[in-house]
């Protein structure tokens, strides 16, 4: 079995959200070609798939690539958009094998063509399955989701004059990448960084954070069952006092 003994299977998060942080600064500390840390990356969110699978975690959402991440150097976008081509191809099988139905939050339409064909192939190929719901976000900005919902939003009111009196704070949701989906019970970020980075700003309004100095790619099952138990010492209040 893959968690410890003292992890309580029966209180572990519907929905864990993961800025995966640190894949260059690992390429740097260990003397690794700059983008291998990438590819090391790769390697861990397989098992971070599925150990999350095993333990029964219905939904992952886990941060790609950002809208910011663009200005990059040219290289090291292109090497990312080819790593999610191959992860798009290789994994397409086991990931519908293994019950995962994978979405995308983020404006695809702006990705380079084989990025977005092997992506949105990777989608529908995986459409049927719901063990796990794993969410891409790629091509991803939480401001940028948030105006876009605010336009849809205005159009909507413009052809349903009803519709302004219907709006609150579960009506916007309708209008996120992520209207159809729980709001993350949990944050794991690695590599040090406590920010959130313009990622699932208003899904994360009651979510539990957890920052641990693990760079990414070290960032194996034993870390996240680490983080896991974390989660359960945390007494939720939503708000409450």
């Amino acid at each position: 079995m893959v968690y410890s003994k003292d992890l309580n299977i029966e209180n572990l998060p519907n929905h864990v959200a993961v800025i995966m942080d640190g894949n260059r600064r690992w390429s740097l500390e260990n003397n690794k070609n700059k983008f291998l840390g990438h590819r090391e990356g790769m390697k861990k969110l397989e098992e971070l798939i599925e150990t999350s699978g095993i333990l029964g975690i219905k939904y992952l959402t886990i941060y790609a690539f950002s809208t910011e991440n663009w200005n990059r150097e040219k290289e090291e976008v292109s090497y990312l958009m080819n790593l999610l081509v191959e992860f798009a191809k290789l994994k397409s099988k086991v990931l519908e094998n293994k019950g995962v139905k994978v979405n995308i939050f983020g404006a695809t339409d702006e990705l380079p063509d084989k990025t977005r064909e092997a992506v949105l192939k990777l989608r529908e190929k995986t459409r049927n399955n719901n063990k796990l719901y794993l969410n891409i976000a790629l091509n991803y900005g939480s401001r940028n989701e948030i105006v876009k919902a605010v336009k849809k939003i205005i159009d909507k009111c413009e052809s349903d004059k009803e519709f302004y009196n219907k709006i609150d704070e579960e009506k916007l949701k309708e209008f996120l990448y992520s209207r159809d989906i729980p709001d993350p019970d949990f944050l794991i970020r690695t590599s040090g960084e406590q920010r959130l980075s313009n990622f699932l700003l208003y899904q994360l309004a009651y979510t539990e954070l957890y920052f641990t100095e693990t760079l990414w790619p070290d960032f194996g099952k034993d870390e996240y069952i680490k983080a896991l138990k974390e989660f359960q010492k945390r007494k939720r209040r939503f708000g409450a006092s």
